[in-house]
């Protein structure tokens, strides 16, 4: 089934008193997307409509009126950039006139696979130049591009491959066996038709990147050339159409799939260029994963400023000073874990900056100190919040003059604040979660972060539950606790869900347990967060043992590492009594406060 059959089906159980807004069709079906002034989902925009439609020589038509869609930025740049280098990836070099033309080309060879409007592309890779084509090309041939987490193990895959209902699965090959292992689990559970699999390998390793065992059904540049160079683009019939879903670390059994649309994603990418200072033709070095939250939406942004993409497959500090001094680079991003490896890197892999370097962070607040390292080296560090609901970037710690008098342990506590919403967005607030009334600007009375705009998700795909739960109030709720000062910048001071944040990462406690527990020795347990001078957090499980059995830290750890992605698995297990409430609730608090005082493990 399609993906725009299982939004729109799910989006019309939304309303109490439906009021429709637009429709669209696919091949076989024609469907109205509806709004309602009771759920708080949307509003009624009617009275909008009427006013302009009965003033006299107004019309909407194709002159004047194109869903907006990030599309038409890679068709700009093959204009206005075509001889300008858009890709590099060692010696591999493309112009935006090169890269419109092999997006084309892939577009032209998904539709010849059958992929029709609203079918769903996934990817497992690295930050190659293949990623950066498939978030041209799948939307390019109506597609909705899915691009899963590269760390995730075959379980998670599997678990995501169908949820999703992917047609197609582009995977890197150095992640071949993981899609093995996925489409193996899929057999088991009788899946009618498992996601056709086109392996991307690098132009040096074709004859070797393919086990014996494995007998991919194409291999990615053998199936981008027998493309049509000339494709007619599978426009978005509306913008509000999807054109991705990036999935959140939920449980195996419920993982969440947020859904952007082409609106969007369109005007979060030209917001975060614009408070990123990104201007013409900037050169970005990809430290960001692309396969987190599109990259930020900027895969797209740097298309709209005929940026040049800088792909690194493995992210180190000696490749990042490298491609720094090499290309020039005026730009890049990356979780506080990369600012952290960059000042604490060995003198030998660093080397002075040609200029000023402007590095975007976000994912967990950035402790003072690496904001304060990163400037003395030359970086200009802008610190950005969002969640993956909010395509990434959502708010900004916006620089004012003022700031620049103030002593430097200040200025780094004030640049790790989550600052103020972008351009994109048209309200964020903290709010008590209950009454809904703003917090005071004191900095001191804590609530719950909300969101409201067109940067926000249209929901989560397959659990309208959860979606009317999320936007309960007409506002996308966070789950995050945060303090608004006296200038209205918002600061987290506290995670209303226990999540965990490590590299960049989320990392569900509630996942973690699940598997903890399954352990025969295993009475109870409880994950919190532990403080990580290198991944920020790291998970700490605190385990209750059955009388009589008996088994050692790292037994527990290995078995966790078995049954979940390691970077998931706790690094700490302390043995102890776990405090509970008279009523049974595990004192989480306590329990956090305990892993604070063991400070980092690394």
């Amino acid at each position: 089934m399609a993906m725009h059959h299982l939004l729109t089906n799910s989006w019309t159980h939304l309303v109490s008193t439906p009021t429709p807004r637009f429709h669209f069709t696919t091949p076989t079906h024609s469907y109205r997307v509806y709004c309602s002034n009771s759920s708080g989902i949307n509003s009624n925009n009617s009275e909008h409509e009427e006013l302009w439609s009965s003033k006299e020589g107004l019309v909407r038509c194709s002159a004047n009126h194109v869903p907006l869609s990030p599309i038409g930025f890679l068709e700009r740049a093959a204009k206005a950039y075509r001889d300008r280098t858009s890709v590099i990836y060692g010696s591999l070099k493309y112009t935006w006139a090169q890269t419109h033309q092999r997006c084309l080309k892939l577009a032209s060879a998904l539709t010849q696979l059958g992929i029709s409007r609203g079918d769903v592309v996934a990817t497992l890779a690295p930050n190659v130049p293949a990623m950066h084509e498939l978030h041209f090309a799948a939307p390019m041939a109506g597609a909705i591009l899915c691009t899963l987490n590269a760390r995730l193990d075959s379980a998670m895959i599997s678990v995501l491959l169908s949820h999703s209902e992917a047609k197609i699965v582009f995977v890197d090959h150095q992640l071949l066996g993981i899609v093995d292992g996925a489409l193996e689990l899929l057999a088991e559970k009788a899946v009618s038709k498992p996601p056709i699999v086109v392996v991307i390998a690098d132009s040096d390793e074709l004859s070797t990147s393919f086990s014996s065992e494995t007998k991919p059904t194409y291999e990615y540049e053998s199936l981008l050339e027998s493309g049509n160079g000339g494709f007619e683009i599978r426009r978005p019939k509306s913008e509000w159409d999807p054109i991705s879903v990036n999935y959140t670390s939920g449980t195996t059994s419920r993982p969440k799939g947020v859904v952007y649309s082409h609106r969007g994603a369109y005007l979060n990418s030209l917001a975060t260029v614009l408070f990123h200072g990104i201007g013409s033709v900037p050169v970005y070095l990809w430290t960001v994963p692309m396969f987190h939250c599109n990259g930020w939406c900027l895969i797209w942004g740097l298309a709209a400023q005929g940026g040049t993409n800088i792909c690194l497959r493995k992210v180190t500090p000696k490749g990042i000073f490298d491609n720094i001094a090499l290309h020039n680079v005026t730009h890049m991003g990356g979780a506080p874990t990369v600012l952290n490896m960059i000042v604490n890197s060995p003198v030998n892999d660093q080397m002075p900056l040609p200029h000023k370097v402007e590095v975007m962070t976000g994912g967990s607040p950035p402790p003072p100190q690496i904001l304060f390292k990163m400037e003395e080296m030359g970086f200009g560090v802008t610190h950005l919040y969002g969640l993956t609901e909010t395509y990434g970037p959502g708010t900004y710690c916006s620089w004012k003059p003022e700031w620049d008098s103030l002593p430097s342990d200040q200025r780094s506590k004030v640049k790790a604040r989550q600052g103020v919403q972008h351009v994109g967005l048209e309200e964020v607030d903290i709010k008590n979660p209950v009454t809904m009334e703003s917090v005071p600007p004191d900095g001191k009375t804590m609530g719950e972060i909300m969101f409201r705009g067109n940067t926000v998700m249209s929901g989560y795909l397959k659990d309208l539950k959860a979606t009317e739960k999320a936007f309960k109030g007409g506002w996308f709720r966070s789950g995050d606790l945060a303090v608004k000062h006296s200038d209205n910048y918002i600061e987290i001071k506290d995670r209303l869900k226990d999540v965990i944040i490590s590299g960049g990462e989320n990392i569900s406690t509630v996942e973690v347990e699940t598997v903890l527990f399954s352990h025969p020795a295993v009475l109870e347990a409880a994950v919190v967060a532990r403080p990580d001078n290198h991944w920020g957090q790291t998970p700490c499980a605190f385990v209750k043992l059955k009388d009589g059995l008996d088994v050692n830290a790292q037994e527990i750890i290995e078995f966790c590492r078995d049954h979940m992605p390691h970077y998931m698995a706790p690094r700490t297990v302390i043995f102890d009594d776990i405090p509970k409430t008279s009523t049974g609730k595990i004192q989480k608090f306590i329990l956090r406060e305990k892993a604070k005082v063991l400070g980092s493990l690394s």
